[in-house]
């Protein structure tokens, strides 16, 4: 019993220093064990759990991959969802405290709702010990070689930043088209960190 206590006390105070440091300990959830009182739509792609200043958040996010549309125009129309999750975790009690939520609807071309692979990440970068927590993804219905709309959604806490604009395709040897982006009013009023790491995050994924 003595050695469990002070073992709590060590991580307590490890997690303590880590967010006086302005580091975030990301920790992967089992998909399969989620906390109870958690429920998603879609295929889990990203379950995480991390402590900050505001308490134990769990972030989760989910595709749909395409399915058959339920508004159907023709044969072939397909759906895709993507959704992000954050919940905070009190004692026995789970709360969701913001969703992210996008979609292509009856589509009868190629369909794209899909998080970039590689782009979830979880940033202290003004080291104020509240996490931020960054989603990058993709949108489109297109038949030909043609950007797709890219958003790069951030929040610290309950506040919401967002970047959006369309990636980039070569249309021929010497030709591209897309690549343009527009930082929200929120984005643009907040720290230059935050837009530094997005532009980034954009110049990184944008082929």
């Amino acid at each position: 019993m003595k050695y469990r206590i002070a073992f709590f006390l060590i991580a307590f105070f490890f997690s303590l220093a880590s967010i006086a440091l302005g580091q975030i300990n990301v920790i992967k959830l089992d998909p399969s064990k989620l906390p109870k009182g958690i429920y998603v739509q879609g295929e889990i792609e990203n379950a995480v759990r991390y402590t900050d200043k505001l308490g134990d958040n769990i972030v989760i996010t989910t595709e749909t991959g395409q399915y058959p549309s339920k508004k159907v125009n023709e044969e072939d129309d397909k759906d895709a969802e993507l959704f992000a999750y954050h919940f905070l975790s009190h004692s026995d009690t789970i709360k969701q405290t913001w969703k992210v939520y996008d979609f292509i609807k009856a589509c009868p071309f190629d369909i794209e709702a899909n998080f970039v692979k590689n782009t979830f990440e979880v940033t202290d970068l003004n080291n104020d010990g509240i996490a931020e927590v960054w989603l990058v993804y993709k949108t489109t219905c297109h038949s030909d070689v043609s950007p797709s709309d890219m958003k790069i959604i951030m929040y610290q806490g309950s506040q919401k930043f967002a970047m959006r604009g369309r990636n980039k395709v070569k249309i021929s040897d010497t030709e591209f088209e897309g690549g343009e982006y527009a930082f929200d009013k929120v984005f643009t009023d907040g720290s230059i960190v935050f837009r530094d790491f997005a532009k980034k995050l954009w110049d990184k994924n944008i082929m």
